[in-house]
């Protein structure tokens, strides 16, 4: 067999084996789950007041919105769907979500330590919003940082971690021996670590996933 010959059965030995992984990923986290979460957290910013906002409370989410369906048409195919570079878009599209969301926080901030035209109710709600947007945010950061993200999670199971969750203990993997985080596990951890302002039944195991918790 010549090199060439090699090469191409190499590249289609990948191709196959991508196409399996992907298809895997889309089973167990199909793509309109994060979809959906970034949907959520862009819909929560609409009930903003201006007084919180960049610009009108619509301008920002109208952006993050036209980006999101952006995102969406250029990676159609589930060739492409899990490919580095849609991770890299996707990962650019919850920054900037993110970048948005700390911005109105910061000025809910000020409201509430020097006073303003606003009132109590108004502020409320929107610490609850920005309280919620918070939580569906990070939940997607943990999905996408943690070992790589879902697509090196399926090619890499032997991976190092970076959180450890119930499952992986020896009475866990006994129960279900093949299971593996999936989105709704991570947005768990980004409610419970919300709430109880701490780690509680999964822990986190590198610097990264510390620093982001």
């Amino acid at each position: 067999m010549s090199e060439q010959q090699q090469r191409r059965r190499r590249d289609t030995d990948f191709l196959d084996r991508s196409r399996e992984v992907g298809a895997m990923i889309s089973e167990r986290d199909p793509i309109w789950g994060p979809q959906l979460v970034v949907a959520g957290a862009i819909g929560l910013q609409f009930a903003l007041p201006e007084k919180i906002t960049i610009g009108p409370s619509w301008l920002m989410p109208a952006i993050e919105v036209t980006l999101l369906f952006g995102l969406a048409g250029a990676t159609p195919h589930p060739r492409v769907r899990h490919s580095p570079l849609r991770r890299r878009l996707a990962l650019c599209l919850i920054g900037f979500v993110s970048a948005v969301n700390v911005f109105s926080l910061i000025e809910l901030t000020r409201y509430l330590v020097h006073g303003g035209k606003a009132g109590g109710r108004e502020l409320i709600f929107s610490g609850l919003a920005l309280w919620l947007t918070n939580v569906l945010l990070f939940g997607l950061w943990y999905w996408e940082l943690d070992r790589g993200g879902p697509l090196a999670r399926a090619q890499r199971t032997d991976a190092m971690p970076d959180f450890f969750f119930p499952n992986m203990t020896t009475e866990g993997r006994q129960i279900a021996p093949d299971w593996t985080p999936g989105l709704i596990d991570y947005l768990y951890l980004s409610l419970t670590n919300s709430t109880a302002f701490s780690p509680t039944d999964t822990m986190p195991l590198t610097a990264n996933a510390k620093m982001l918790m």
